[in-house]
């Protein structure tokens, strides 16, 4: 263990193993996570080549073979829950995607959900038995986001009751569903539904593209791998062309929506029924974005404890970088975010199960607040686990740019979470929208219940940027309580300014769709103020459940330095609408440094609770010994360049161009 490490635990004011608890949801929680993890370590099946050193096909090959595998191994040990199944593949993966992750993520969950019973008799059984592999083929090359712009349509042909499928330009052709290029024999393809000469939009259909014995593309299906990417190289990322492919009537999908033998189309009783998959994804990505922090900043925390660079003081010996000031000031504030957004992931898990339960009983009411917020939170918490990744990752100088940190596959493997299942833009936009109804029902005397409620109260409701001077501010900076009033304050602000804004371009006679249009800047900002809002609030409710002292003392300062450095890093829009002037401003500035000091003795504890094992980090740099420099150079010697002692470029070019010169 390196003795630099080993103080740094030493150090710590509190008790790692209950804070790992309240992560976790309990102890019990953090008990079977751990049964699990041994399981998949112990598991002799599970060793393999390290992807660094590996090609694409190769990537691909292992990361098939393991899917494989835990197919097998959960049938095995019998484990069904779908938490336990997540910990479970967490463990197997490490920092990779999995292979058929879209069969278990979109194909199977949408059979569940908008199969009737006759269709759920057939297909459930095939697809659970991985006859039928399957993946989701929504985005196409000239559509992703924007769904009723989708081209791919399917025509509906009363005289052999079959539905005619078919791509009817390049830009319509499927692509970017993962499993699509080699591995899946169906897929869910969403098209546009022509019966009867009527158009009735986009409908799902399950198309067979590949022979479920022999794997063979079928007739007028081309589909293949859409090439390398920035990462993802574990998955077959496809395309799929469609050329008068015929699928049988009951192979759309009729739980709601039906076509009957003669061509009659049935409409389904709600727009809303097939929210639920989407809400659920997206409420996932939150989680995703809260883990991917948490193992970016332990790798990069436990790293700046063990490495020594420069001096402080000449003469004296060379501190950790972790001492350096600008080190904590890059890196402490992202801690604080990995903990808020674990509580908001927490949240979102907990909301979605009890909202799904209202739905189940009819009760819709919540549904349009559920998935405001899952798009706005979507969004709001990857942009900034974007960054943060890349800012751990710089955080660890040359080292951190080596893939055996770990920190360039976590990048490239959380990046595109800012893209799929709704691009972030268009989320912030789908929340704003939500935001300016509800602003208009309150202006309209209406009562608004949930997390919308503080646009009724009557002071927001008159909020005006005005002089500072012209408002007495209280807020105390040291008060969480203040802060979350703060922080709403500022929410209703930007939402009444971007509300405003929409007014002012009806106003100069535009349409409503160019006065959105015009105002989209200021609605994207009032939607990030709205979950800043709900992220501070959030994390400062959780501090209401803590019962132990030393955690208790430890989170608030977290929870501080979250808010104040949100404060710092917005301090425009506070001074704007009045809710603090320039001296707090400066004394936030000052406060956020005192916090960094406060949390120093305890930053690599706080990583620990994340209780990352180091199998699953995979970082060489993060490792929970602290022992870097041995395990680098032992990893560098791994590397495929140095299995020949003399390369064969050597003879082929270089020697040659000697007697050349």
């Amino acid at each position: 263990m390196n003795p630099d490490i080993t103080r740094e635990r030493q150090n710590a004011t509190f008790d790692v193993e209950k804070l790992t608890h309240i992560l976790n949801g309990g102890p019990e929680k953090t008990k079977r996570r751990r049964e699990i993890e041994s399981m998949v370590f112990s598991d002799p099946d599970f060793k393999e080549e390290d992807p660094n050193f590996l090609s694409r096909s190769e990537r691909y090959d292992q990361a098939v073979k393991k899917s494989a595998q835990m197919i097998l191994k959960l049938r095995e040990y019998g484990i069904a829950d779908p938490e336990e199944i997540y910990y479970y593949k967490n463990m197997v993966n490490g920092n990779q995607p999995e292979a058929m992750g879209l069969h278990f993520v979109m194909f199977l969950p949408t059979l569940y959900s908008q199969c009737d019973p006759q269709q759920s008799r057939k297909w459930i059984p095939l697809a659970e038995s991985f006859q039928a592999v399957g993946t989701y083929a929504q985005t196409e090359m000239g559509h992703g986001t924007h769904l009723r712009g989708l081209e791919t349509t399917a025509t509906y042909d009363p005289a052999t009751q079959e539905f005619v499928l078919n791509s009817p330009t390049v830009s319509s052709i499927k692509w970017w569903p993962g499993g699509l290029g080699k591995t899946s024999n169906h897929a869910i393809v969403l098209a546009q539904l022509y019966t009867q000469g009527n158009f009735h939009g986009l409908h799902a259909f399950i198309v067979p593209i590949r022979d479920m014995d022999t794997h063979v593309t079928l007739p007028g299906i081309v589909v293949g791998d859409i090439g390398p990417k920035f990462g993802f190289s574990e998955v077959d990322n496809g395309f799929l062309k469609l050329e008068n492919v015929r699928i049988p009537r009951d192979n759309m999908l009729m739980k709601y929506a039906k076509v009957e033998p003669d061509g009659t189309y049935l409409k389904p009783p709600s727009a809303k029924l097939t929210y639920g998959t989407m809400v659920f994804i997206r409420s996932m990505i939150v989680g995703e974005s809260a883990r991917a922090l948490s193992k970016s900043c332990t790798i990069a925390i436990r790293y700046s404890s063990v490495r020594h660079q420069s001096e402080i003081r000449p003469g004296e010996p060379e501190p950790q970088i972790l001492d350096y000031q600008t080190q904590q000031y890059k890196l402490f504030p992202l801690l604080a975010m990995a903990y808020a957004f674990t509580f908001v992931g927490q949240y979102m898990s907990q909301t979605y199960h009890r909202i799904t339960g209202d739905i189940n009983q009819g009760d819709f009411s919540e549904l349009p607040e559920l998935h405001a917020l899952s798009a706005g939170l979507k969004a709001f918490t990857t942009w900034a686990t974007n960054s943060a990744i890349e800012v751990c990752r710089m955080s660890c100088g040359g080292h951190g740019y080596s893939r055996s940190s770990a920190l360039p596959d976590i990048y490239v493997n959380f990046t595109p979470t800012c893209t799929y299942e709704g691009e972030n833009t268009v989320m912030m936009l789908q929340t704003a929208r939500f935001l300016v109804k509800s602003y208009r029902q309150a202006k309209a005397g209406q009562q608004l219940s949930g997390i919308v409620s503080y646009l009724n109260e009557p002071k927001h409701q008159r909020v005006q940027p005005q002089a500072v001077a012209a408002r007495p501010t209280v807020v105390d900076l040291n008060d969480l309580a203040s802060l979350v009033e703060v922080y709403k304050q500022r929410a209703a602000t930007l939402v009444d300014l971007a509300a405003k804004s929409i007014q002012q371009e009806l106003q100069l006679r535009k349409s409503q769709e160019d006065a959105w249009n015009n105002s989209a800047v200021d609605l994207v900002r009032a939607t990030d103020a709205h979950c800043h809002y709900v992220v501070v609030k959030l994390f400062t409710d959780k501090l209401g459940e803590v019962g132990d002292t030393a955690i208790h003392s430890v989170m608030s300062t977290l929870a501080l330095l979250y808010a104040l450095n949100g404060i710092k890093n917005n301090s425009g829009d506070f001074l704007q609408a009045g809710l603090l002037n320039v001296p707090q401003v400066l004394q936030v500035s000052v406060r956020v440094k005192e916090l960094l000091s406060q949390l120093r003795p305890n930053a690599v504890a706080l990583v620990d609770a994340f209780d990352h094992h180091d199998k699953k980090l995979n970082s060489v740099l993060g490792r929970y010994d602290g022992n870097v420099y041995e395990n680098l150079f032992e990893w560098a010697r791994r590397s495929p360049l140095n299995s020949t002692e003399v390369h064969e470029s050597f003879h082929k070019y270089l020697k040659p161009l000697r007697s050349k010169l």
